[in-house]
């Protein structure tokens, strides 16, 4: 049949958008469903998740029938942040067998995004997307992540995309060593002076500021990365609270200044769609965290004790797995906090880079 490219504008064109990630996932034994009241407004270019962005959400059609969809994302915080011309398309999923389709709805959204300047585009990393998995298609991972199929590497190549940077993920088997050292760092820092804070203990109405200006302060030199709004953080800190993730995310304080934080939401596996027969291992049962500390406090092991807070939360909540969640290969400063924190790797994912100039 003809393959067509087109612009998902309108409620109904938007539900098909968001519902079609179902369809791609509807064989995998457990994955994590659509996320519809960020994905929503978002496509629309609506809410504080689009601000300062504009996106072109677009479907691609083999006949009548949905198979590939992204969005192309022109995002000024980004280009403010890093002075690159930079273009990003997310929320890409497709059906097997769509290379066509996918070569189609990428050449377009890549026409769009030059038409706004850019001279390079990204997937994998930008507006609320992340990178793509690359060995392990069959473990429900945390709820940040994707759960992508192996195919999507080709569909990704054969569209122009070559690989970019490279992540690792960390998981934690909790051993009563471990929960001692954990113990020991939080104990450190106090005796230092710094008080470690929970979310819910913040003022509420400084919290989104706060968590926002120490993630966009400690995330600065973070590849890929673009600030997020107050507005935005405060839509966060909303999902948060629904998961626990207030009790189980901290601000560390020397005297009254905020040196850093940890943004941990524990497991939310509940949500998670599971095949009838299919049993989660405790080993999926996962939080996600994100964890950032200013330069005057790096090397004091403010770092360990943020992580080991929340981890000692989760496992009184009974956790027996918990995860230090993402970190650029070769970001090896994180990678050792984690590898200290008792973390191994357990998965590797991908980000990719299209040159408009090629």
């Amino acid at each position: 049949m003809a393959v067509r490219v087109e612009v998902a504008d309108g409620p109904q064109a938007h539900e098909a958008f968001v519902q079609f990630h179902e369809r791609v996932y509807a064989d995998r034994s457990a994955f994590w469903p659509s996320f519809a009241s960020l994905d929503l407004p978002f496509i629309a270019g609506t809410g504080p998740l689009a601000e300062y962005r504009r996106c072109r959400t677009l479907l691609a059609r083999d006949g009548d029938a949905i198979v590939a969809r992204a969005v192309a994302v022109w995002d000024e915080r980004y280009h403010r942040h890093w002075k690159e011309p930079l273009g990003h398309v997310t929320k890409f999923e497709a059906l097997p067998g769509a290379r066509r389709a996918v070569r189609a709805l990428i050449d377009a959204a890549c026409t769009w995004l030059g038409e706004h300047g850019a001279t390079a585009v990204r997937t994998g990393f930008g507006p609320l997307d992340m990178p793509f998995a690359i060995d392990d298609y069959t473990s429900l991972p945390p709820s940040i992540l994707r759960c992508n199929p192996p195919y999507y590497h080709a569909l990704l190549k054969d569209a122009g995309f070559e690989t970019e940077r490279g992540f690792v993920d960390y998981r934690v088997v909790v051993r009563p060593e471990l929960v001692a050292l954990w113990r020991d760092a939080v104990a450190a820092v106090v005796r230092a002076g710094y008080r470690l804070v929970p979310f819910r203990d913040l003022p509420p109405s400084e919290r989104p500021a706060l968590v926002a200006g120490l993630f966009n302060e400690t995330f600065a030199a973070h590849w890929g990365m673009s600030p997020v709004t107050v507005a935005e953080q405060a839509t966060y800190l909303s999902l948060f609270e629904g998961t626990g993730g207030l009790d189980t995310s901290v601000v560390a304080f020397r005297e009254d200044e905020a040196v850093g934080q940890v943004n941990v939401v524990p497991e939310t596996t509940a949500y998670a769609r599971v095949a009838s027969g299919r049993t989660l291992a405790a080993s999926e049962r996962l939080n996600w965290l994100g964890i950032g500390v200013r330069k005057p406090a790096r090397g004091r092991g403010v770092n360990l004790a943020l992580a080991g807070y929340a981890f000692l939360e989760l496992v009184r909540r009974g956790a027996s797995h918990v995860s230090y969640t993402l970190v650029l290969d070769d970001n090896w400063p994180s990678r050792r906090t984690a590898e200290r924190l008792g973390g191994e790797v357990c998965a590797n994912y991908v980000a990719y880079r299209r040159d408009l100039a090629r």
